[in-house]
């Protein structure tokens, strides 16, 4: 038996490794007691974190409580495996910090199903969220368990972290490559591998605590642990990747970059990724440039550049303006340079041995609660089929998006009250828009499509707390035009501003954090209360998605499910029963939030993800 000692906030903690059938008979003693006094913190070590890349091992599984850590050397196999296992099954309650990846961990190399696993786990991860959202950018504690560690148990918490690191270093690994590399038995590994499961036990009566104080709601917690594991389902399952397809786009892709590249380049922009180069070309052209880094420099971003090359945020023509062809070109150039290395290239180098690639979906990545998906999946512009087109339905199966219906806007009606446009909501039909109603409402019958797309600007800002200059350079629209139609949306619908006043005040109260409609802690900045619209909505639009989440999976759809995305969730499903299976869809995200109705709508496409937005197949 190996044990390594450690201090812990004052206390002396050891880490234990057993060796022998013995010592794996006392960690047996152990885990007995342990398991009667509470629950038991759980965690692993892996060689990285793609879980079902090829050649991906678990190396170790560790259990600890307060003051006792087991590290089981996995990768062995033979009985440190069986113990490992074993003693996973025989927990009553466990505690992780980042449940989903060690549960997927578990499941595809332990034997060990998630469905099993989950309903006895408290994720701590989850629990530090609940009480402050923020990461240490947004001047919060963050989620992971070192800060955390360091913020509730002892301020010394991240200095294992930072001696495994040097460690890898000294045996010429990087902080990447030495997960997987670094002997089994080496004690800056145990030791780190140990601490860890005794941070989480500690943490959890910390974290439990500040709840308790805060007063979150027990179902808040609970709801978020299904979330949790509806989306590690989902993540499990993956998406299976057209690599016929997606290989020649990426030389495709490559030729784009290259070429709008060379267009760029004419203008005297020999790096697209250059910001100096390019804003020193744009004023050279006579363009206008205002917007500026945090460094002070000219910002130069696609928000700067989309509005000059007569784009929205779809990359569709405003048509407010002649483009700029510089402007035009380098949008092109970087965006087929980084849709060829973080899509096409990646679905190919990133697919298991099965063809599928796993991206990682967090249930809590935003302040707000909004989940998001890596890869950049969730950021693909709406209007895309290029990339979307990579991504297969299974075999003899279709895919089926369901959507919720101007979501946003339905909740701000819901939350502020709205009551002429929870009117429309109401009584507008299946065919409602709510731009085009307002556009009337304000300018009358004879009301344009140029007027409802400054309404829904105007109606945009207010939601996402986008200011006069943004929306004009997103609608096309002047300054004095969308200054005028902001007033106006005021003024028809004025229950919203003074909803966002109720809302600064009550948080002010509340030491700057504002309590969504399901209880959600949201903590604002001082300079930007105005935010608090934008929160409200989103953190509902979000909670309105698990809800619907939660239906899906009540219908017994969850195992269609592949993806959570904004507002929206795409199914893989039998081809045979896609119509009856979308209306089951759509039934389950159709509610009722404060009288307001949410609706959805179901669209069967073909073969792949792409098939919903314009591709043939």
């Amino acid at each position: 038996m190996k044990t390594y000692r450690h201090e812990v906030a004052g206390e002396t903690i050891a880490v234990h490794v057993p060796e022998t059938a013995e010592d794996l008979g006392e960690f047996w003693k152990w885990f007995y007691r342990a398991r009667e006094r509470g629950p038991i913190a759980l965690d692993t070590e892996t060689t990285g974190l793609d879980v079902y890349a090829p050649g991906y091992r678990l190396r170790t599984v560790q259990f600890g409580d307060e003051r006792d850590a087991w590290v089981l050397l996995y990768e062995r196999g033979g009985w440190h495996a069986q113990y490992g296992r074993e003693a996973i099954r025989r927990c009553r309650q466990v505690l992780i910090h980042n449940a989903i990846f060690d549960w997927l961990v578990l499941d595809e190399h332990a034997d060990t199903p998630l469905e099993d696993l989950a309903p006895w786990t408290t994720d701590t991860r989850v629990l530090a969220a609940l009480i402050d959202p923020r990461q240490p950018s947004e001047s919060g504690i963050g989620t992971g368990l070192k800060p955390l560690s360091a913020y509730w148990v002892d301020p010394a918490a991240p200095d294992t972290q930072n001696g495994l690191t040097k460690v890898f270093n000294s045996l010429g690994f990087t902080k990447e490559s030495g997960w997987a590399n670094i002997p089994l038995t080496h004690p800056t590994y145990l030791l780190y591998a140990g601490l860890d499961v005794i941070f989480t036990a500690r943490l959890f009566p910390a974290l439990r605590r500040e709840l308790e104080r805060l007063s979150v709601r027990p179902e808040l917690v609970t709801y978020e642990h299904e979330i949790a594991r509806m989306c590690a389902v989902m993540q499990r399952a993956g998406l299976l990747v057209d690599q016929e397809y997606a290989a020649p786009l990426a030389g495709r892709l490559a030729e784009e970059a290259e070429k709008y590249g060379a267009v760029a380049a004419r203008y005297g922009v020999v790096s697209v990724g250059s910001p100096a180069q390019v804003a020193d070309a744009l004023l050279g052209m006579g363009e206008r440039l205002t917007e500026r880094t945090k460094g002070g420099a000219l910002a130069t971003d696609k928000t700067v550049l989309l509005p000059l090359a007569d784009l929205d945020r779809d990359w569709e023509r405003i048509g407010a303006r002649e483009p700029n062809p510089l402007a035009y070109a380098v949008l092109r150039a970087k965006r087929a340079g980084k849709w060829g290395k973080t899509y096409a290239e990646a679905f190919l180098s990133k697919a298991s041995a099965a063809g599928r690639i796993h991206p990682t979906i967090s249930p809590l990545a935003a302040r707000t609660g909004r989940m998001s998906v890596t890869a950049g999946l969730h950021q693909l512009p709406s209007s895309d089929h290029v990339i979307r087109r990579a991504i297969l339905a299974e075999p003899g199966h279709v895919m089926v998006s369901t959507d919720f219906q101007a979501v946003e806007m339905r909740v701000l009606a819901a939350l502020a009250k709205v009551r002429r446009m929870t009117e429309g909501f109401v009584n507008g039909g299946d065919e409602f828009d709510i731009h085009t109603y307002t556009a009337r409402l304000i300018k009358g019958e004879k009301a344009t499509p140029k007027d409802r797309k400054v309404f829904k600007g105007a109606g945009f800002g207010k939601v996402y707390g986008g200011g006069i200059a943004t929306i004009a350079k997103q609608t096309g629209a002047s300054e004095m035009e969308i200054g005028q139609a902001v007033s106006a949306y005021d003024r028809a619908f004025p229950e919203i501003k003074r909803a966002s006043s109720r809302w600064q005040r009550q948080a002010f109260q509340n030491g700057m954090v504002f309590i969504s409609a399901t209880g959600r802690r949201l903590p604002l900045d001082r300079d930007r209360t105005y935010s608090v619209v934008n929160y409200a909505c989103q953190s509902a639009a979000r909670d309105l998605l698990g809800q619907a989440m939660l239906n899906v999976e009540a219908a017994g759809l969850l195992d269609y499910c592949r993806l959570p995305i904004h507002d929206e969730l795409l199914a893989s499903v039998p081809e045979r029963e896609a119509a009856e299976i979308a209306r089951e869809f759509e039934r389950c995200m159709t509610m009722d939030l404060y009288g307001v109705p949410i609706t959805a709508d179901a669209e069967i496409g073909g073969r792949s993800w792409g098939s919903l937005y314009g591709a043939d197949f």
